[in-house]
């Protein structure tokens, strides 16, 4: 194994290669292949983006045909074919059945960007700076989505103040259960000092956050406190969204109407770059022609293959798969869970993003060696990385999904016979 070459000259930045020590050079499905030709079992899926797994057959042959025929892929803006194809494929696929008339907005090609986009329009819309974040919460590393985000260790290298945030209590964080209601007193007292914000912004699965789960009722407590005040409700489905719950959007069959929903990750299959935002047309309307702009928005690459990823969503039993696979892996969890008794762990989670809090940020650091040495690849999560997080390619074989599971209790064992 020769990693020699991006220590010597690669960013100390670099991370996710310091918990996978190894060169890889093919992947497939739910697996990736060092160059050594071992083969390791994808927990993680590029922290939530091969929801399709690695190099999917058909979208592999759509992308081929579009390079061999000279596809446009870098476009700016402008008009192409396969542009028109995503477009009036998502419209038929996603937006039509649920009756939304949602604008898509094509911006850089990363979640962080699509959360900027999101807070530029809302404080456009409504002429106010203010925006209510929660607690936990993850949405992106540039400055106005760091403002959100909540995690202090990514914070701290903003180097400068992270402003015209207002933090409230997660549901299921301390204080959860009641900060909504005494935000609503407090906004509707003239000597509070508070003046009602632009959005509320809220993942409805805290994926890096711990993958901490709202309930609908919380959910439409904050859509209701927002239109109650002028405010824009703001749903970041950038990790939790395409499939990952069992349905497209992780909010499906509750109710809620987002005025902005952000997407990006699984949203291009194949592990192509791209990030989206639904906006309500009267939303949407407040945007001037190039008032958030950026080179590569939505590119051919990811209109393709996005293109094929979207047959998924007409499968019932793709689905439905999903819901069963996320069944089988909560089980586990939990059986794991209840053969430690006294160490109080939680097993928590929707569809395939699966999680056991073990509340041992050390304790699973060592797992996530143990597992690595086994063949499994996954991330920790959380607060100090307390949770295990499993978010395997949504296609994932079921054996591979049994291994992996076989892998992580064995690896369970060890990394405690450690401690």
């Amino acid at each position: 194994m020769d990693t020699a070459v991006f220590e010597n000259h690669e960013s100390e930045i670099r991370g996710y290669c310091r918990n996978y020590p190894t060169v890889f050079a093919s992947a497939s499905g739910a697996r990736q292949v060092d160059e050594q030709g071992r083969s390791y079992i994808d927990f993680f899926a590029g922290a939530g983006v091969l929801n399709f797994g690695h190099n999917h057959p058909a979208m592999k042959k759509a992308l081929i045909e579009f390079l061999e025929a000279d596809g446009v892929a870098h476009s700016l803006d402008t008009y192409t074919t396969t542009k028109r194809d995503f477009v009036e494929r998502f419209h038929e696929v996603v937006l039509a059945p649920r009756g939304m008339d949602h604008r898509l907005q094509f911006m850089g090609p990363t979640g962080s960007n699509a959360v900027e986009a999101a807070m530029k329009l809302a404080r456009a819309a409504t002429g106010r700076r203010e925006i209510v974040a929660f607690s936990h919460g993850f949405h992106g590393m540039t400055l106005g989505s760091l403002a959100a985000t909540a995690n202090d260790a990514f914070r701290r290298w903003a180097g400068v103040p992270l402003e015209n945030i207002l933090r409230l209590p997660f549901e299921t964080a301390p204080g959860g259960d009641t900060a909504l209601a005494e935000y609503a007193a407090a906004l509707k007292d003239p000597s509070s000092g508070l003046l009602p914000p632009a959005a509320f912004l809220v993942e409805v699965v805290q994926a890096e956050g711990g993958v901490n789960v709202a309930s609908p009722d919380w959910l439409h407590q904050v859509q209701d406190l927002a239109r109650e005040h002028g405010a824009l409700f703001v749903i970041d489905d950038i990790q939790a969204g395409i499939g990952r719950t069992g349905s497209y959007f992780s909010f499906d069959g509750m109710g809620l109407d987002p005025d902005i929903i952000t997407l990006a990750k699984g949203l291009g299959g194949f592990g192509t770059p791209i990030a989206m935002n639904l906006n309500k047309p009267e939303v949407d309307r407040h945007w001037s022609p190039g008032a958030h702009t950026g080179t590569f928005r939505g590119q051919g690459l990811s209109f393709v293959a996005g293109k094929v990823a979207l047959d998924f969503f007409t499968d019932d039993a793709f689905l439905e798969g999903v819901l069963e696979k996320g069944e089988q892996m909560r089980t586990r969890l939990q059986a794991i869970a209840d053969a430690h008794p006294d160490r109080g762990w939680v097993v928590r989670g929707r569809g395939m993003m699966q999680a056991l809090d073990t509340g041992d940020g050390a304790l699973n650091a060592r797992l996530q060696r143990e597992c690595f040495d086994r063949g499994l690849l996954f991330g920790p999560c959380g607060s100090g990385g307390r949770v295990i997080k499993l978010i395997p390619p949504l296609i994932i074989e079921p054996d591979d999904l049994a291994e992996g599971l076989d892998i992580l209790e064995a690896a369970i064992a060890a990394a405690l016979e450690e401690a």
